[in-house]
């Protein structure tokens, strides 16, 4: 039930994806000097080396962010990312918690669970640097439990992993949840494209339930044959304006592959 790590899909284009995106909401957001709650329920270990064993062994950033990297440099993810590796190497990846460490300002409040006792570990370690609130904690308890938070005004990512099969299910009850206590925020769920659909039943229940939700869906090849993964999903509650034109922007990016 704690097997995943992310290190051995950092980087790859669901990442893109969803680090774009989540980029440009953060970016938008911090516009406004009125400071925010920014909130991670599946924080991973927030910095990843994609030179490591682990991530060479599925070479999936190979296909994601080494291709893609020059299709965002005039982008709050490239130029996060560029900022990153120069501090850290060439082969540095930052996970989403330290992108939105890296974008967000002091006076703004960030929380970020993982239940993974080495994952947090290195989650803890990494963002040793900056004010940030760390929970070893299941992330949908701890969004129940600090909902509506202060500030008020912000943005909290679920991305988990899946690996628990009944999240597909246990989900849409959550989202429902967490929009009543936070009609304010902005609620963004990732979410895979799977060849065996099982992503479908949770999307048809989330979409009749917030029908002016926003939901962005990219397509492409398998990392491997055989693999069930063939595209990246992110639907957002209280879109932020301008987000569906930087959405359709990233779709032609990806039409290209």
């Amino acid at each position: 039930m704690l097997s995943y790590q992310h290190i051995y899909h950092a980087g790859n284009l669901a990442d893109v994806h969803k680090h774009a995106l989540l980029a440009w909401m953060l970016s938008y957001l911090t516009q406004k000097e009125k400071p925010l709650t920014y909130i991670e329920t599946h924080a991973g270990r927030a910095m990843y080396d994609l030179g490591d064993e682990e991530a060479l062994k599925t070479a999936e950033a190979a296909a994601g962010i080494t291709r893609l990297k020059d299709e965002f440099s005039d982008h709050p993810y490239g130029r996060t990312l560029e900022a990153f590796v120069q501090e850290h190497g060439d082969t540095a990846y930052p996970g989403s918690p330290m992108l939105a460490a890296r974008l967000l300002r002091p006076t703004d409040t960030i929380h970020l669970a993982e239940l993974h006792p080495r994952e947090h570990a290195a989650l803890d370690l990494a963002m040793s640097p900056y004010r940030v609130n760390c929970h070893r904690h299941d992330g949908f308890a701890l969004a129940h439990s600090i909902l509506p938070p202060t500030p008020r005004r912000g943005l909290m990512l679920i991305d988990p992993s899946y690996e628990i099969k009944t999240d597909y299910d246990t989900i849409p009850k959550d989202m429902r949840q967490y929009a009543r206590a936070w009609n304010v925020g902005v609620i963004a769920l990732w979410y895979p494209i799977l060849t065996n659909g099982a992503q479908d039943k949770m999307l048809t229940s989330l979409m009749g339930a917030h029908q002016d939700a926003f939901r962005h869906e990219v397509r492409f090849a398998p990392a491997k044959p055989g693999h069930g993964m063939i595209g990246s999903g992110l639907l957002v509650l209280n879109p932020p304006y301008g987000l569906e034109a930087e959405a359709k922007r990233i779709s032609q990016i990806f039409s290209t592959l």
